[in-house]
């Protein structure tokens, strides 16, 4: 919900002595000096003219959008027809087989209605518990496309000698999710590469089921009232749109490769620029484990697993006001036993106000001081409307959990003695509750994909059972924090690589 700020001073390449108490030297101190990432401007004027629209058979069409509302309402019929099943028969295991017939109905559904499942199942005490579970399956476990699929749309993409242009091309995918799925691929000269194909008609299906999301959170908030989801809506939206600009995202990798090459522990693949158009991404191959089997690793391991999350998040955030916005752990891989990372999937990547930043550090002073005013004042920082004395105490319930770790001078996990499954609940239970008797509150937009990439870090932390002195490296992070100096750094950074802020 709240993320951490880091100021970034020029690396050093000496190794500081082990803190107090066991606490390993920050990593920061193993960055190496910067230098410009190759193929930086990427993309800036070498991606293939878009098709024109009018010509576009899978552009945002009406007959598109009226097609996946008709496909989506058949998918979801299934699970319609196991909740009245179940509302006859009843079982001890029904919810677990309603939650399992919605999740395969949304997985065969794909597109956006499948990544929203996936972010409703990170958020404590949203879900039912059998619900969380399957949805959040979605992020590993999306059924993927066949053969036919990939046929179509390589030519598509590349024209009928597609396959003339690799050595070799695995017919099943090595990964799918709710937009598209990745096939590893080798060049003639020898590259591994993963190719991330877009589904068919992803266009219409984007603004098909921001609609039905609309309907659906319009219902929440009649039911809950706690939070007025408007800002929410459009901002989901707007990423949505963005993740089927393959263009944009080899322009993100290559924005991430300069804000990270200063830390020699993380590596961010390489777009390849002729394999590459609006719909496909072609990109170097980086392999890796999945983050999940380190966790009965020695402690070591997995405190320095987590402190490099830490500075690979939180390092663009503060130093540039970007932030990786989707944060399921898949998205990245550790190497070396332990010593190095891969960050993946740049498809959804915020790009913030410099000044939001300066709020998230605002709040987090307030909080550690214990000054209402200023926390008041950090809250109106961020863009929250409409705010009074008191739903600004609520909101301080949930700012005193999340920063909880970073107010505390010592080594801790981030639960501390709280079960990874009941993290979060109870605060969330009652902050909701009370938002329903003082609110609403509006939540603002930039809020949406912080919160998550903040929830998605203290997942991984969770996993890892990491123990870490969360306030020595967050006020490291602070040295020299300037509004200011963020704000030239992306300005810098952006018109490098060609983005724009949309």
């Amino acid at each position: 919900m709240f993320a951490e700020a880091r100021a970034i001073r020029p690396p050093e390449r000496l190794v500081t002595p082990p803190r107090q108490g066991g606490v390993q030297p920050s990593l920061r101190h193993r960055a190496v000096n910067p230098v410009p990432a190759p193929g930086l401007a990427l993309y800036v004027t070498g991606m293939p003219d878009a098709p024109n629209p009018a010509a576009d058979p899978e552009r945002n069409r009406l007959t598109g959008r009226l097609a996946r509302t008709a496909r989506v309402g058949a998918n979801l019929s299934g699970a319609g027809l196991t909740y009245a099943a179940q509302s006859l028969f009843g079982g001890d295991q029904g919810d677990e087989r309603v939650a399992r017939a919605l999740a395969a109905a949304l997985g065969k559904s794909k597109g956006p209605l499948m990544k929203v499942a996936q972010m409703l199942s990170t958020i404590p005490d949203l879900l039912p518990a059998q619900y969380a579970a399957e949805f959040a399956q979605l992020q590993a476990e999306a059924p993927a496309m066949g053969w036919p699929f990939v046929r179509r749309r390589m030519r598509a993409e590349l024209g009928a000698d597609w396959q003339d242009r690799f050595a070799e091309f695995g017919h099943e995918a090595a990964h799918a999710a709710s937009l598209g799925q990745v096939h590893a691929a080798t060049l003639h000269d020898g590259r591994k590469v993963a190719c991330k194909l877009q589904y068919p008609d992803m266009a219409s299906a984007v603004e098909s089921d921001v609609a039905q999301l609309k309907t659906v959170l319009g219902l929440f908030r009649r039911m809950d009232g706690s939070i007025d989801p408007t800002a929410m809506v459009e901002e989901i939206a707007d990423r949505l749109r963005e993740e089927l600009d393959y263009a944009r995202e080899a322009r993100h990798m290559a924005l991430y490769q300069r804000m990270l090459s200063g830390f020699d522990f993380v590596r961010v693949p390489e777009p390849v620029e002729d394999l590459s158009t609006e719909r496909l991404l072609t990109m170097t191959w980086l392999g890796g484990e999945r983050l999940t089997a380190f966790e009965d690793a020695p402690q070591e391991t997995r405190n320095r697993i987590a402190e490099m999350l830490f500075w690979t998040w939180w390092g663009p955030f503060n130093s540039h006001a970007v932030i990786h916005g989707d944060p399921h752990l898949g998205n990245y891989q550790v190497t070396g036993q332990g010593t190095g990372l891969n960050l993946l999937d740049f498809g959804c990547i915020r790009i913030f106000p410099p000044t939001f930043v300066e709020g998230v550090v605002d709040l987090y002073r307030a909080i550690l001081a214990g000054d209402f005013d200023a926390s008041f004042a950090a809250y109106e920082k961020w863009g929250f409307e409409g705010l009074t004395k008191e739903l600004v105490e609520v909101l301080n319930i949930w700012a005193r959990f999340i920063y909880g770790p970073l107010l505390d001078d010592r080594v801790r996990s981030v639960a501390d003695g709280v079960l990874p499954g009941e993290y979060g609940r109870k605060e969330a239970f009652t902050v909701r509750k009370l938002l329903r008797e003082k609110g609403p509150v509006k939540i603002p937009r930039e809020f949406v994909f912080m919160d998550r990439a903040a929830i998605g870090l203290g997942a991984a932390y969770l996993r890892l059972h990491a123990e870490l002195n969360f306030y020595q490296l967050f006020n490291e992070s602070l040295e020299g924090f300037s509004v200011d100096t963020v704000a030239k750094r992306q300005a810098d950074a952006l018109a490098t690589v060609g983005l724009a802020v949309v």
